[in-house]
């Protein structure tokens, strides 16, 4: 695995749709941005980061309520169509009129949102572990997706879900790459303690639970979703217990150009538990070979 190379790693902020966003980058040429999940920072990426800055401008952006980004404290300012903003405007405002898009779990949902309202932002698609929007949608017919699928229903609730999240220490952190890792020694003490710093940011947990108390705005479940142009990578952990795999499935009636790669014993957190394999389907998706 990679080492971050933080010589040649740089920290910087950049205004975009009102807000700052902290964002760290490596390397030059054309723009592969990076979008992290729940609940995660810029490090989530931290593997992927030094081996693709040999090629690319890669960014890897803390989004908005997360780490040393701008924490808007309304409900509201977590919609997806300002979380979509926010990375529109970041491409332009990183000098770029398109980019290869990189999502996993919350950023997958993101980057699905970007592709579908600004498809000429996006060169190439790659999402990692989060159905399209409409396989989601179906997905809750099954009672297994509804049981994997319950906390979301407790996210909604005000205030006690930021309580208990945050006893312990932030304790949830441990339980959730414990119970959703399979290769749980890829993801070190060290790296869960760099999860739980970043989340025990003043207003950080609110800020991630937000995003949820949006999920079930017509935003973000639309009825209908054009069949999207832009070429599609989806690698799949096939062991997520956050998603049944038959959630991957299907989703090429929604794209036109649609590859998938699965990965098995491989939980939730793909880009971290099997970085190699990762950067392998991602590097032969973008069109380059990897040195080492």
């Amino acid at each position: 695995m990679s080492d971050l190379g933080t010589t040649t790693l740089q920290h910087q902020f950049i205004h975009t749709n009102g807000i700052r966003l902290h964002y760290v980058t490596q390397g030059q040429g054309p723009l592969l941005l990076f979008l992290h999940g729940f609940p995660e920072f810029w490090y989530t990426w931290r593997h992927q980061i030094p081996v693709f800055a040999e090629f690319f401008k890669v960014v890897a952006v803390d989004l908005r309520g997360y780490n040393d980004s701008d924490k808007p404290t309304a409900v509201s300012d977590y919609a997806m169509p300002e979380l979509v903003k926010d990375i529109s405007e970041l491409i332009t405002a990183l000098g770029y009129d398109r980019c290869h898009l990189v999502g996993h779990d919350w950023g997958g949902g993101i980057a699905w949102s970007v592709a579908q309202a600004h498809p000429e932002q996006v060169e190439k698609l790659v999402i990692l572990n989060c159905p399209h929007p409409q396989r989601f949608i179906a997905g809750f017919a099954s009672p297994v997706q509804w049981w994997r699928s319950a906390y979301i229903g407790f996210f909604q609730l005000p205030w006690l879900p930021e309580l208990i999240l945050a006893a312990n220490g932030y304790a949830f952190i441990d339980t959730a790459f414990d119970n959703m890792a399979v290769n749980r020694s890829a993801i070190t003490p060290a790296d869960v303690q760099a999860f739980k710093t970043a989340i025990a940011r003043p207003g950080a947990l609110q800020a991630a639970l937000n995003y949820y108390r949006n999920l079930l705005s017509p935003n973000l479940l639309q009825s209908e979703w054009s069949v999207l142009e832009v070429p599609t990578l989806m690698i799949w952990g096939e062991d997520d217990p956050a998603f049944e795999s038959s959630l991957a499935e299907g989703t090429e009636d929604y794209v036109r150009d649609f590859h998938l790669r699965y990965i098995d014993n491989c939980g939730h957190w793909v880009p971290q538990e099997y970085p190699d394999l990762v950067n392998h389907y991602l590097a032969e998706f973008l069109g380059v070979t990897l040195t080492g």
